[in-house]
């Protein structure tokens, strides 16, 4: 055993995509790649929404910090956190916009809030709290990079050409986040207590994060998409390894519900999200048509 609360996790864990360890290649993919056979084209274009509204609307906050981070590495951070989320999101976006007629821009700024399909984790502002971002982007980044290794494997190859790139990216996040959980949560006592009312805040989403959406289902039968349920044992455990050794507890808080059994996925979003959109759109929706 090594000194470092950090190096215990992944002596004991011996996982492999803890950073710089993931085995990442490149990948090339054509947005216009045809539709996997037995693909509805809607059901493949409303997966692309809701894996690139969770990445948009992630990297949206977190630049949020850019100006504002506790020093200028970690501002660095979290600005290159934000930019992976957001390529993401925008090769996703344009595969989506191939298959309905619409482009990434389309997508991104001229959509009303019920027609985005993220989760209901990424669309609070933090408040410039160092803790909760740091406690969104570890739960977001354990659950991100179980979807997206199950994903490399995915029948369609934009999907799986994300995926693959992704991996490497979304293992830092992780890998960043858990660093600052440990040692924010076995720093001082200000510091510990900040981290676990941090961890209490965010905690009311994770379930939905597991709730599989009738798309979802159908695609899974394709060899399209991941069942985000069948992830939900390794994200706990990965959680409970970074708490414990962060001298955290994990949070014991009822999850949020849903209306009529609709989240985020079906477009139902909490009163967070439209102040986000707003700002997010507000330069395109002034200027329509405007170009660099």
């Amino acid at each position: 055993m090594s000194g470092s609360v950090y190096d215990g996790l992944t002596e004991e864990g011996d996982d492999p995509r803890w950073a710089f360890s993931s085995g990442f290649e490149d990948s090339e993919a054509d947005i216009v790649a045809p539709v996997p056979a037995g693909t509805d084209p809607a059901d493949l274009a409303e997966y692309c929404l809701m894996l690139g509204d969770d990445a948009l609307i992630l990297s949206h906050r977190l630049t949020e910090w850019v100006s504002n981070a506790p020093e200028l590495e970690e501002e660095v951070a979290l600005a290159n956190t934000a930019l992976d989320l957001l390529g993401q999101a925008r090769v996703l976006l344009s595969r989506a916009g191939h298959l309905t007629g619409r482009d990434e821009d389309a997508l991104a700024y001229w959509r009303e809030v019920s027609e985005f399909r993220c989760v209901g984790l990424v669309e609070p502002s933090d408040d410039l709290d160092f803790a909760r971002a740091i406690a969104r982007l570890l739960v977001f980044s354990s659950w991100r990079l179980a979807l997206l290794h199950r994903l490399t494997d995915s029948a369609d190859p934009v999907v799986a050409a994300v995926a693959a790139k992704g991996v490497k990216e979304v293992t830092y996040h992780r890998d960043h986040a858990a660093r600052w959980t440990l040692r924010l949560g076995d720093g001082t006592p200000e510091s510990h207590r900040r981290m676990q009312d941090a961890l209490e805040w965010v905690w009311p989403h994770l379930g939905e994060l597991f709730r599989t959406t009738d798309t979802e289902r159908r695609l899974v039968a394709a060899g399209v998409a991941v069942d985000p349920a069948d992830t939900r044992e390794e994200v706990d455990a990965v959680l409970a390894q970074v708490i414990g050794r962060a001298t955290l507890t994990v949070p014991q808080v009822p999850p949020t519900g849903t209306i009529g059994g609709r989240g985020g996925r079906q477009g139902v979003h909490t009163e967070k999200l439209e102040p986000a959109l707003v700002v997010l759109q507000s330069l395109a929706r002034r200027h329509p048509g405007a170009s660099w």
